[in-house]
C-alpha cells in the first residue's frame, strides 16, 4: 500500500489509501463510508480484538439520520434498551422524583436510540470486516509525512505508506499527541472524576436508572434490561483534576473510597464492589477543544478531535456525524487539504453547539452545592408532574449533505 509519488489530485478513490487508528465507533463508521466511496481502508486497533460491553450510549438527532443512511437503524431499534424510568434519591435513599428518561435528557421518545456500546461497535465492525483490513493488537508508533504520503511505522515493526491517516483513537489519542503535542493543551477539565464498573443485580432493577446524590457526589445503578448485571457509576466534584490517579488503579480505588466516605444508601457496598472490580474504568470529565482537527495528511475524528464529555450525552452522536462529514469531504474533494478544510467548515458549528451543552446546564444532574441540589430536585419534581421534555436543538443542528462519492 505505497503511494506512487503522484499528487493525490490525479488518483481515483479506489487508488487512495487511508489508515484509521481506532476500532471503536468513529473508526469503523468512517471506514464504512470511505469504502462505500471506493477508498482502500485499513483500521489499526491496539486491543487484540473488538471490545465488547461498555456503558450504554445514545444516538440522537443528526446521528440517527447517519445510521439510517447506513441501513442499520432498524437493527439498532431492535437493540434499543428502552429504559422506562430514572429515579433520583436523596442522601438517605428516599425518592426525590421518578421520570421518563426522555424527560431527563431531552431526547425524542420513539426517535432517538439508546443501545449497549458493544452492540453498536459490533454492528459497525460486521458491516465492514469483509471489505476493510483490520490490524488488531497493533498501533501506530511514528508518522512521517511527505508530499507523496504518510510513512507509518507500527508498533509491530511493519511499515506502510498511506495517502491519509485518521486518528479515531479516543479522548486520550496517541495520534493527536504525536501530531499536535500533549493532551493538556486541548483538554478542558469540567470539574469531575468518575468510575464505571459492573456489579450483580441484587436490587431487582429492570430497564431503569437509580441515582443517589449529595452535593458534589453521585452514585448510580443502571439496569439496561432484566440481566443479572448492573452498570455502576460513581462521580465526584473536584476543582482540580486528580492527575496522579489517572494511571494507577490502586490510587483510583483509594481516591473513590475517600471521596465517598460516610455516604449513605447503597454506596458503601458499591465502594466495596469497586475495590474488587476487574472492569473498572476511571477518568476525569472533560472535553477536547482544538483550533484545527488536521495537520498535513493526518486528521482527527470523534473524541480524539472534539470529545464533548458524558455530561452532554453526545459523544457517540458526534463520532457518527463527524465520521460521515469527514468521509464525504474526502470523497468530494480529491485533494486532502481541501477535504480537511471542508470537514472543519461543515462540522465545527455542530460540534461547538453540542460541546456548549455543558455550559447550558449539562452538569445539572450533578450539583456541587446544597442550594443547587435543591434547585435541581425542584426542577425534577416539576418535570415529573409535567413530563414534556425540552428537546435540545443542538442534537439536530446539522442537516447532512447527500453522500457524494468521488467520480
Amino acid at each position: 500500500m505505497t503511494s506512487t509519488g503522484h499528487s493525490t489530485d490525479v488518483r481515483t478513490a479506489a487508488q487512495r489509501t487511508v489508515l484509521i487508528s481506532g476500532a471503536s465507533i468513529a473508526g469503523p463508521a468512517l471506514a464504512y463510508w470511505l469504502h462505500r466511496a471506493g477508498f482502500t481502508v485499513t483500521v489499526v486497533e491496539k486491543a487484540g480484538a473488538l471490545r465488547d460491553g461498555g456503558y450504554p450510549i445514545d444516538i440522537r438527532g443528526t446521528a440517527t439520520e447517519v445510521v439510517r443512511r447506513m441501513g442499520i437503524l432498524p437493527r439498532l431499534r431492535d437493540a434499543h434498551i428502552d429504559a422506562r424510568r430514572c429515579t433520583f434519591l436523596d442522601a438517605e435513599g428516599g425518592t426525590v422524583a421518578s421520570l421518563k428518561p426522555s424527560t431527563v435528557v431531552g431526547s425524542v421518545e420513539g426517535q432517538d436510540v439508546e443501545v449497549r456500546r458493544g452492540d453498536l461497535a459490533g454492528l459497525l465492525h460486521a458491516m465492514v470486516r469483509d471489505d476493510v483490513e483490520f490490524l488488531f493488537g497493533d498501533s501506530i508508533d511514528t508518522l512521517d509525512q511527505s508530499a507523496q504520503g504518510v510513512d507509518v511505522t507500527f508498533h509491530s515493526g511493519r511499515q506502510r505508506t498511506f495517502d491519509v491517516v485518521v486518528g479515531a483513537d479516543g479522548m486520550h489519542s496517541r495520534t493527536r499527541e504525536s501530531l499536535f503535542g500533549p493532551e493538556e493543551q486541548f483538554h478542558r477539565y469540567l470539574g469531575y472524576f468518575f468510575a464505571l464498573f459492573t456489579v450483580p443485580n441484587t436490587f431487582g432493577l429492570s430497564h431503569e436508572l437509580v441515582m443517589w446524590n449529595t452535593p458534589g457526589r453521585a452514585a448510580a445503578l443502571y439496569a439496561v434490561g432484566d440481566d443479572d448485571e448492573l452498570h455502576a457509576f460513581l462521580t465526584c466534584h473536584r476543582p482540580e483534576p486528580p492527575l496522579a490517579a489517572l494511571r494507577n488503579s490502586d490510587a483510583q480505588r483509594e481516591l473513590m473510597a475517600a471521596a465517598f466516605a460516610g455516604a449513605g444508601w447503597e454506596v458503601p457496598g458499591l465502594i466495596g464492589a469497586l475495590r474488587e472490580a476487574d472492569d473498572l474504568f476511571f477518568d476525569t470529565t472533560g472535553q477536547i477543544r482544538m483550533p484545527h482537527w488536521s495537520k498535513g495528511r493526518v486528521a482527527l475524528v470523534g473524541d480524539a478531535a472534539y470529545a464533548p464529555s458524558f455530561l452532554t450525552g453526545q459523544g457517540t452522536s458526534l463520532a457518527l456525524v463527524g465520521a460521515y462529514v469527514l468521509a464525504n469531504s474526502l470523497a468530494t474533494h480529491r485533494d486532502h487539504t481541501a477535504a480537511f478544510a471542508a470537514y472543519e467548515r461543515d462540522a465545527r458549528e455542530f460540534v461547538a453547539m453540542n460541546q456548549a451543552l455543558v455550559d447550558n446546564g449539562g452538569a445539572t444532574l450533578f450539583p456541587t452545592t446544597a442550594p443547587a441540589l435543591e434547585q435541581r430536585n425542584t426542577m425534577l419534581r416539576a418535570r415529573a408532574t409535567m413530563p414534556s421534555a425540552t428537546v435540545r436543538p443542538a442534537h439536530s443542528a446539522l442537516a447532512l449533505p447527500a453522500f457524494a462519492p468521488l467520480p
